[in-house]
């Protein structure tokens, strides 16, 4: 049964050289429906959000490996934020992936093995020049365009204007990744939860300019523009995820 191999079946480790995250705010009507059985949106004042993130990863290997067999990448993610209530009663907030573009034929290969997180083979370019930091990603049939320049010369910047979170602290709740990610296992309807540990996480709101977004434009289809309510930049954060347990959907 290969859906099993799927359920991320050892830990992770990895380190994110830097990462800039953009959050969407968009009606729940449009992000419902992209949601598996068992997820609820993760709402604030009547928005759903989903999450843009671009990450410089490094060394990323099973964590019972050295340094050595690490792999380095550039990625990009699409991420609805979430809530998961386990047969216990718990509540989980995480992150419901539907999208994954990088860099790198073998995390497509391996990746796509071991989750559903959808990666798909795309070319990026990064760089850093007068304290901007521009990323820029190309896909097949320009499904997943992204271009993007932040200014990390001067951080901590300002939420964007019209965002809907009333501060930097409440929207520092949306910023990605959350602890948990969650992968719909529909074989058995049961919700692989993964837990995923950090250090030195410190979002540093950043003020963007997006050039272009395909994907979340697409996703729209413009009838709902998706409003950009906050972006954070992250350095320097050793990752860590724990491999994935399977939780029933009830």
């Amino acid at each position: 049964m290969s859906f099993r191999l799927k359920r991320h079946p050892f830990p992770i480790t990895a380190h994110f050289e830097h990462s800039v995250v953009l959050a969407y705010a968009l009606p729940p009507a449009v992000l419902a429906p992209m949601l598996p059985p068992g997820l609820e949106l993760d709402t604030y004042d009547g928005n759903a959000f989903i999450a843009v993130a671009t990450v410089h990863t490094r060394d990323l290997r099973p964590s019972f490996l050295p340094r050595a067999f690490g792999r380095s990448f550039f990625l990009t993610g699409y991420r609805i934020f979430t809530r998961f209530t386990t047969k216990g009663g718990e509540v989980l907030r995480g992150l419901r992936i539907i999208r994954t573009d990088t860099d790198s034929s073998s995390m497509v290969s391996l990746g796509n093995r071991l989750t559903r997180y959808g990666y798909r083979k795309a070319t990026m370019a990064c760089t850093k020049q007068n304290g901007g930091l521009h990323f820029k990603v190309v896909t097949p049939g320009a499904e997943a365009d992204l271009e993007i320049t932040a200014n990390i010369a001067d951080v901590p910047g300002r939420l964007p204007p019209g965002s809907p979170f009333p501060d930097v602290e409440i929207a520092r709740e949306f910023v990605a990744p959350l602890p948990y990610t969650f992968d719909y296992e529909p074989e058995t309807n049961s919700m692989i939860v993964v837990l995923g540990r950090r250090t030195n996480w410190n979002p540093l709101p950043v003020e963007v300019q997006v050039h272009k977004k395909s994907f979340l434009d697409r996703l729209t289809f413009s009838s709902y523009p998706a409003v950009l309510c906050s972006a954070f930049y992250l350095e320097n954060v050793p990752y860590r995820w724990d491999r994935g347990c399977r939780e029933p959907v009830i």
